[in-house]
């Protein structure tokens, strides 16, 4: 553009100063108006060429990072901060959303928020009023953990665009009292794989399909069952921001659900809730769940269910964990699409589903599903609607009643410091127990969220018991007090589980979301004991030493220095014998578990896919067996929706393999549910005991059990006699031949519960949950139960290691 200025000879120099003033004033004007157009937040269309949610369209994780890149580049509003990478190197990122002032003050607002989160910081009421004048709400929502539930992550894209560029009051409300911290997933490997698997059979006939692999290269599904035990370095970098840095008081995670279910479910939750939640959790996670209906109800969205499916019982998932660290966890769980393909629901598909806790019909309207939803089709998009509304409902509420979460949450944590009669003063580590580096690993799963662990420099007397005389804990013991802000996640982490006895009309037991029990130290093998008092406490408070680092835990331990959080562990194997682990393409968790604890042990090992198992390429000294269905390992996964090259198992050629192997002087080892195979093809005198039985006969969701160990046994090596193990709808062998199978430890003939529900426990008193047998030349090891459940069971991996070499 030109401009041109005639001037007369006869200027004075007043005016010619006008002129130029009026032209420079201009040219700024100009120079704004451009910059404003550089500066413009860019649309996730204008960077992929389609709008996420698009049907039969999806970005993957490199090109997410890079419109969050852009996003961030073009507005005030976005600061994108790489965490961390995920387990594959991919980087693991949270976008910070909020206004342009409030992105510039960042540091000043998490300050306030980790002060809120420990009470002892605020010397007084005027600080506190203080800190919730000033302070905004810490808002996280997640998406898309679970990669076959993609759709969230797409619509974190359309959420950010909306927030950086919408000029509304209500968004200006939210910008202004709230900072978000968005996840576009958790799981950013994942992302990466559902897009790769979806672009690659679009048009296929296996469209839509879930990938011939886990979505997470060791957890799959259960990357959402690690937040108290933080195995993956995705949930170690997530909980490290959370509960050392930002202390979010709301914690959102963005789910899917199948396709034929409600549309949408939100809290408030089924029961039962967990005692260490506090009550004010409940209220508030109700509350922002109906305002979340509310607004969908509003918007004409039909389908949407409230108390069902979803319970507050369990810690260790992304929306659970945070109760047990005073924040507010809300999950919702939309219906799937075929990835990002459309489906048409029939409605008598929706009426044969009536096996949802608290939704047994989902074309009859009741007090928490009050408008049905008869079936249709259903889009990427119509996931991605509700997924929008339910985050802006979300986001309203924190920016509304900014100063009730933040007040909450310090009375929260206030309240944890208070004395109380009913719960320990302490739990105690003792010093001097063998395998000191799993005790290591325990004090830094603590530490790493945020739990204050003491070192005793110092011997102590302490009560066990309320009632029994004090006794002496040695020097080099570690304390955990109960008197912290971390206060009911420690009960819920060292205390046995007690879950309700709960029955359904025909008698059946009514299945828990997730598990029952978890306590760390039973399945970690850690000895852990209540203090219920201490001598002289006062005056010995100066011998308690902070644990501020893991290595100077390690040190107290006598071990090497670790070079990173989270260190690999030593290798505990004396030979070097070849490990095969049988790898399906059906997308087997507990395979992937078992790949976890040999690369976290520095043991080598060889996958060996359907094919080696087909074609006896089974050069090796041992071969695992994953809990994995008969089924699941004869015949895989299903021809008509996969490539040939993914379809089918190992098939019979494959199982007579597997017997020659062993006939000839293999060893196989079979973890629970793949133990049905070994018994019925190699014809065991052994049989499952509670196999087909009823759920009102007996039932254990996911429970610790105490088991009996014959520690003479070599398999038994340096196991104690009586062993926690983890028992998960698992098995209980009865040996008809005990001169062909010797049993190595057996459920405890009684009080075998030591954590979690059992229902009927009479029915595996006393029976066999390790085996071993001869078969040929060979032996043949045989778990009841599954000895590396998620990773967590560090007390029952020296039954799998001395398997491999005993």
């Amino acid at each position: 553009m030109m401009f041109r200025f005639h001037t007369p000879n006869a200027v004075s120099l007043s005016d010619r100063r006008s002129i130029f003033s009026v032209f420079l004033c201009l040219c700024g004007s100009i120079l704004l108006f451009f910059a404003t157009i550089v500066a413009q937040p860019p649309s996730p269309k204008s960077v992929l060429g389609f709008t996420p949610s698009d049907d039969k369209t999806i970005a993957d994780w490199t090109q997410i990072v890079d419109y969050f890149t852009k996003l961030d580049k073009g507005s005030d509003k976005v600061a994108v901060r790489e965490i961390g990478k995920s387990t594959l190197g991919k980087p693991l990122i949270v976008a910070f959303i909020s206004s342009s002032s409030n992105i510039k003050n960042l540091e000043k607002y998490r300050q306030i928020s980790a002060k809120l989160a420990d009470p002892r910081t605020v010397k007084d009421a005027a600080e506190l009023d203080d800190l919730v004048k000033n302070g905004k709400t810490i808002v996280s929502i997640s998406c898309s953990i679970h990669s076959t539930e993609i759709v969230a992550s797409q619509m974190s894209m359309n959420l950010a665009y909306e927030l950086a560029t919408a000029t509304d009051a209500d968004t200006k409300e939210i910008l202004d009292n709230t900072i978000l911290l968005l996840f576009p997933s958790s799981n950013p490997d994942g992302v990466q794989i559902v897009a790769d698997w979806y672009r690659k059979t679009l048009g296929t006939k296996s469209e839509g399909t879930s990938p011939p692999e886990l979505y997470h290269h060791y957890a799959g599904h259960d990357d959402n069952r690690d937040w108290f035990m933080l195995n993956l370095k995705e949930t170690q970098a997530i909980t490290k921001l959370f509960w050392q840095e930002w202390f979010p008081q709301l914690v959102y995670d963005v789910h899917q659900q199948g396709v034929n279910a409600s549309r949408f479910i939100i809290p408030p939750f089924f029961d039962p809730p967990n005692p260490r939640v506090p009550a004010t959790i409940l209220r508030e996670v109700g509350l922002i769940g109906y305002k979340m209906a509310a607004d969908l109800q509003a918007k004409g969205v039909e389908g949407v269910a409230t108390n069902s499916t979803y319970d507050t019982w369990w810690h260790g998932g992304f929306r659970s964990a945070p109760y047990f660290h005073s924040s507010i966890g809300i999950l919702s769980e939309a219906a799937s699409a075929n990835l990002m393909t459309p489906v048409t629901v029939k409605r008598e598909d929706l009426a044969r589903n009536r096996t949802t806790r608290g939704l047994p019909d989902l074309l009859s309207i009741s007090t928490n599903y009050p408008d049905t939803w008869d079936g249709g089709l259903w889009r990427p998009v119509d996931i991605n609607n509700i997924e929008m509304t339910s985050s802006r409902a979300l986001l309203q509420m924190a920016a509304k009643f900014r100063p009730r979460y933040l007040r909450n949450f310090y009375e929260l944590g206030k309240a944890n410091l208070q004395a109380d009669p009913t719960v320990p003063q302490a739990y105690v580590v003792l010093a001097g127990q063998p395998r000191a580096e799993t005790v290591s690993r325990f004090l830094e799963i603590l530490t790493w969220q945020g739990i204050e662990v003491q070192e005793m420099t110092h011997e102590l007397w302490v009560k066990h018991s309320k009632t029994e005389d004090f006794h002496e804990i040695p020097l080099g013991s570690f304390l955990v007090f109960l008197n912290q802000p971390q206060k009911n996640n420690v009960l819920s982490l060292f205390e046995k589980q007690v879950y309700p006895h709960r029955l359904l009309p025909n008698g059946d037991a009514e299945a828990p979301y997730d598990v029952a029990g978890w306590t760390l130290p039973l399945q970690m093998g850690v000895e852990s004991y209540e203090v219920w008092d201490i001598r002289d406490l006062e005056k010995q408070r100066g011998t308690l030493k902070p644990v501020t680092n893991i290595n100077q835990a390690r040190s107290i331990l006598n071990l090497k220095a670790s070079t990173q959080p989270f260190d690999k562990m030593p290798n505990p194997l004396k030979t070097n014998p070849r490990i095969g682990l049988y790898k399906p393409f059906t997308s087997s968790m507990d395979e992937g578990w078992t790949r976890l604890v040999f690369d976290n042990y520095q043991i080598p090992y060889t996958s060996l896919s359907n094919e080696d198992f087909r074609q006896n390429r089974l050069n090796v000294d041992a071969i695992i067996l994953a809990a994995d269905s008969e089924n699941m390992i004869m015949n895989g996964l299903n021809a008509e929706r996969y490539p040939p090259e993914f379809a089918g198992g190992i098939g019979e050629a494959g199982a007579e393999n597997l017997k020659k192997f062993v006939e000839n002087g293999g060893k196989l080892i079979c973890f629970d549910d793949s133990c049905e195979l070994v018994i019925k093809r190699f014809g065991l005198p052994m049989k499952n005991v509670v196999a087909g039985m009823k759920r009102s006969e007996f039932y254990n969701p996911g429970s610790v059990v105490k088991l009996d160990v014959d520690t003479k046994q070599p398999l038994a090596q340096g196991l104690p006699e009586q062993t926690p193990a983890y028992f998960t709808t698992s098995s209980a062998f009865d040996v008809t031949d005990i001169s062909r199978v010797t049993t190595i430890a057996r459920y405890a003939a009684k009080d075998a519960l030591m954590s979690g529900w059992m229902l009927g426990e009479k029915f595996i008193n006393g029976k066999t949950a390790l085996a071993e047998a001869t078969y040929g030349k060979g032996k043949i090891v045989l778990f009841a139960f599954r000895p590396q459940h998620r990773g967590q069971t560090f007390g029952t991996f020296p039954f799998i290691f001395n398997a491999l070499e005993k």
